[in-house]
């Protein structure tokens, strides 16, 4: 955490945590890759939830038009 947040260097963390500076950058850049992946997944679960609500509302648009539509055709009919 503390290579992630940049405030000292990697000298003075493997000074401070007895790990060797290479394998503390290795350890950061595995940190920043497994983060973005996560807010790469979630964003696509977004995408993936919110393209299957539009799909879900298209759904019900049409069968409230068919519904109009029939209504309208009944209506006709009394209305004559």
């Amino acid at each position: 955490m503390e290579a992630l947040k940049e405030q000292k260097t990697l000298a003075e963390l493997s000074s401070q945590f007895g790990v060797h500076a290479m394998v503390i950058s290795k350890w950061k850049k595995q940190a920043g890759e497994i983060l973005a992946k996560g807010y790469s997944d979630k964003r696509q679960q977004k995408e993936k939830d919110d393209r299957e609500l539009i799909q879900e509302l298209y759904e019900q648009i049409g069968r409230l038009k068919v519904e109009v539509d029939f209504l309208k055709k009944k209506m006709g009919i009394f209305g004559e």
